[in-house]
C-alpha cells in the first residue's frame, strides 16, 4: 500500500517492531536459559506475539479510526505477492506431506552406500545439500539426517560436532537455494522477482562457500582414523519425486507446476509401493498443509503490521536513518543484509525475518538502485548465515535434540566451530557485494 503521506517520517511508528522483538526474544531467553525449558524459543506462540505488536501499532496511529486502521491492514494484505506466497506455502506443505520421511531417507542412504568410508562426512554434507534443496526445509533435513550423522560418528570414529555441523551446513545450503523453501518464496514474492533469477544470483554466492566447506571437511576426514561404515536399506524409486522437483526448479518451470509434478509422482509411487493407503495419503497431504499454518499466518500478520507502520511514517524514518549510515550502492546492499540479520537475531526464524524485512528492503532497493533479484538474494542469504549460527535457532535446537535422542550429548558451542558453510557464505557474500557486483550490475540494468 502506498503511503498516504509519503514524506511523513515518524520513528515512533517503529515501536511495534520493538514490541515484537522484546516479547519474542525476551521471553525466549527467559524460557530457554533462565527456566531451562527445552526448545524454549519455540514454546512462544509467534502469532500471539505479532498480534500484540499489531495492537501496539493500532494504539500508536491515533490519526485514524479503528475502521480506517482495518482498511489500511486490508489493503496491505490485498497484494498478489502475499496470495502467491500463501498458495506456494500450502502446496509445498502438501508435497512434503506426500513424499514423507522414508523418501528422504532413501536419498540419504543411497548416497552413503556408494562412497568410500573416508568420504562419509563429506557425503553427509552433500546429502544435506541435496535433500534440503529438494525438500525446501532445513529443519526437516536436519531432523532427518542428524540421526544418520550420529550413526556415522558412532560407527566410524568421526567427531560428532563435525558430523552434525556438516549436516547443518548442508541444510542451510538448500534452505537458501531451494525453489520450495519458505525463505526463497518469501524473498522472491516480497521483492517481485522470479525464483529462477534469484537462484542464479544466489548460486554464484553459495557455490564457492559450499566448495571450500567441502574441501575443509575432506581435509579433516582424511586425517581421521576410521573404525567402520554405515549401511541401511533404501528404495531408489522413492528418490524420483525429489529429483523431479529439483530438475523442474532448476530449469525454471512454474513453481506450482513443479510442486504438482512432485505431488503426483510421489502419490503414485507411495500408493504403488504400498507405503500408504489412499486414506493415509490424503491424511498426509492435510498434515503437510497444516504444517504451513503458522508460516502462513505470520506472513499475513506481518503484512498487516507493516502496512500500519508504513502508513504512520515508520519506514520513511528508517530509510532516512539508513541513508545517513550507508552511503552508496555497495553499502546499501550491506544495509539490506544487516537489516534482515537483525530481524533474524530477534526472531530466530529466517522466514519471519525476511517477511518482516521485505517492505523496508523494497524501499531500500529503490533508494540504492538494487535489482529485485539481488535484493531477494541478499535477504535470503544473509538470513541463512545468521540462522545457521544461532545457538537458539530452530536448526540448532532440533539437531541437538536429535543427538540427545540417539543417546549422545552435544552443545551448540561445540558445533558452531564446524559450521563451515554459513561462515564461508558470509565471506562469499562480502566478496559478492564489495568485489563482484559493479560489473554484473551493468549487465543486469
Amino acid at each position: 500500500m502506498e503511503n498516504t503521506n509519503p514524506q511523513k517520517s515518524n520513528p515512533l511508528a517503529l515501536i511495534p517492531i520493538g514490541v515484537f522483538i522484546v516479547l519474542y526474544l525476551g521471553l525466549g531467553i527467559i524460557f530457554e536459559y533462565a527456566m531451562k525449558i527445552p526448545m524454549g524459543f519455540y514454546n512462544i506462540p509467534i502469532v500471539v506475539a505479532f498480534m500484540v505488536a499489531i495492537g501496539a501499532a493500532c494504539f500508536l496511529n491515533k490519526g485514524l479510526s479503528f475502521d480506517q486502521k482495518l482498511e489500511v491492514m486490508g489493503k496491505g494484505l490485498a497484494d498478489k505477492n502475499i496470495i502467491t506466497m500463501l498458495m506456494i506455502f500450502i502446496t509445498a506443505g502438501v508435497f512434503v506431506g506426500v513424499v514423507g520421511r522414508s523418501s528422504a531417507e532413501s536419498v540419504a542412504y543411497f548416497m552413503l552406500s556408494i562412497i568410500p568410508a573416508k568420504c562419509a562426512v563429506a557425503v553427509l554434507f552433500i546429502v544435506a545439500c541435496f535433500v534440503s534443496t529438494a525438500m525446501g526445509t532445513s529443519v526437516g533435513t536436519i531432523t532427518l539426517i542428524t540421526p544418520i550423522a550420529v550413526a556415522v560418528s558412532q560407527a566410524s570414529g568421526f567427531g560428532l560436532p563435525l558430523c552434525v555441523g556438516s549436516v547443518m551446513g548442508g541444510a542451510m545450503f538448500g534452505d537458501n537455494l531451494s525453489f520450495i523453501s519458505d525463505t526463497t518464496i518469501a524473498a522472491c514474492n516480497g521483492q517481485g522477482c522470479q525464483m529462477k533469477d534469484k537462484f542464479r544470483e544466489n548460486f554464484w554466492i553459495a557455490l564457492p562457500a559450499a566448495i571450500v566447506a567441502l574441501v575443509l571437511i575432506l581435509i579433516i576426514s582424511f586425517s581421521t582414523n576410521l573404525q567402520g561404515t554405515v549401511e541401511n536399506e533404501y528404495h531408489l524409486l522413492q528418490i524420483v519425486p525429489y529429483i523431479l522437483v529439483l530438475i523442474g526448479g532448476i530449469i525454471g518451470f512454474n513453481v506450482f507446476l513443479v510442486l504438482l509434478t512432485g505431488i503426483i509422482a510421489g502419490s503414485i509411487i507411495m500408493l504403488a509401493t504400498g507405503n500408504c493407503s489412499v486414506f493415509e495419503l490424503i491424511s498426509h497431504m492435510g498434515a503437510g498443509a497444516n504444517g504451513m499454518f503458522e508460516t502462513s499466518m505470520v506472513a499475513i500478520l506481518v503484512s498487516a503490521m507493516c502496512a500500519l507502520i508504513r502508513e504512520d511514517g515508520g519506514f520513511t524514518a528508517l530509510l532516512n536513518g539508513i541513508r545517513k549510515v550507508f552511503k552508496g550502492k555497495k553499502n546499501g546492499q550491506l544495509g539490506v543484509g544487516l537489516l534482515v540479520g537483525a530481524m533474524d537475531i530477534a526472531t530466530a526464524n529466517n522466514t519471519v525475518a525476511i517477511v518482516m524485512s521485505n517492505p523496508i528492503a523494497a524501499e531500500m532497493a529503490k533508494e540504492y538502485e538494487i535489482s529485485p533479484k539481488k535484493t531477494a538474494s541478499l535477504l535470503d542469504t544473509f538470513s541463512c548465515v545468521l540462522q545457521g549460527l544461532l545457538p537458539y535457532g530452530a536448526q540448532m535446537l532440533v539437531a541437538l535434540a536429535a543427538v540427545q535422542n540417539m543417546g549422545e550429548e552435544l552443545s551448540a558451542f561445540q558445533v558452531i566451530p564446524f559450521m563451515f558453510y554459513p561462515l564461508l557464505l558470509l565471506v562469499s557474500l562480502l566478496v559478492f557485494i564489495y568485489v563482484i557486483p559493479e560489473k554484473k550490475a551493468k549487465d543486469e540494468e
